[in-house]
């Protein structure tokens, strides 16, 4: 199950059923569990640990030396959970500091050429379209889809259920169930997202609610957070998803603007 030319260190563990393709690179420190397929001339490198059936695609890159000048070689890890798709020349960075790792969950869709800077956290069934630039330290939450081409500053954070237009440039975070466009800026809900998920007109109603009180009700941050409190009782957690991620933002979150108003260079 391994190419006569790939290069595997003997201390690294590979679970039963997983293939290496031609000249792929395996180093010492590295764990990949059962079922996976790594697929030519990628290089799994560093403390990097993958779950089960997995593929990685060709001359992707995993566990290399996050791009940080304050780098010092400390110990720090890649942990891949499993069913992830990571396609051809992707390149994810361990973490930046001893002891810490960047993470993806499971169920991921890494498409070609993206990049997860050093202590990202990718949740579960993520979307990364082809290009996305994630920079270090940002969180991506389960069920969210980059559009191509998108950036991603450092310590931003993309909430659930976020669909975000490709070439979209993020500095600012995005809440969960929004559309994210043009520059740091939302623009309604990821209403197609949340009906093909499950979610019923009733929940959906709730969340544009929710998104309504505090992007256009006129009240400051302090007074829509308020409202949004009083609104939990009947919104639930639907609502406090929402709430708790706007109250727990360091960066700032994306303006609102109406969709009719973005035009088609921003």
């Amino acid at each position: 199950m391994i190419h006569p030319r790939a290069i595997v260190h003997p201390q690294a563990k590979i679970g039963e059923g997983t293939t290496v393709g031609p000249d792929a690179i395996i180093d010492e420190h590295v764990v990949i569990g059962a079922r996976c397929e790594i697929r030519a001339r990628a290089v799994i490198t560093g403390h990097t640990s993958i779950g089960a059936d997995n593929q990685i695609g060709y001359g992707a890159i995993i566990g290399a030396e996050p791009q940080d000048l304050s780098y010092r070689n400390e110990e720090s890890y890649v942990r891949i959970g499993s069913q992830n798709i990571i396609r051809e020349y992707v390149t994810i960075h361990r973490g930046a500091r001893e002891g810490t790792a960047t993470v993806v969950g499971d169920q991921c869709y890494l498409m070609a050429n993206a990049h997860v800077g050093h202590n990202c956290r990718l949740g579960n069934q993520v979307i990364l379209v082809n290009n996305v630039l994630l920079g270090g330290y940002v969180e991506v939450r389960d069920f969210a889809f980059l559009g191509g081409a998108t950036v991603a500053h450092q310590f931003v954070r993309i909430g659930e259920f976020v669909m975000v237009r490709g070439q979209t440039r993020l500095g600012l975070d995005v809440p969960p169930y929004c559309m994210a466009v043009a520059t740091n800026t939302v623009c309604g809900l990821n209403r197609v997202g949340l009906k093909r998920r499950g979610y019923d007109r009733e929940r959906r109603r709730t969340i544009e609610q929710a998104y309504e009180t505090y992007f256009w009700s006129g009240k400051n941050r302090t007074q829509a957070l308020a409202a949004l409190a009083a609104d939990v009782a009947t919104g639930g957690d639907d609502v406090r998803l929402f709430a708790d991620f706007i109250r727990d933002t360091k960066r700032g979150i994306c303006a609102a603007q109406r969709a009719g108003a973005i035009g088609s260079g921003e």
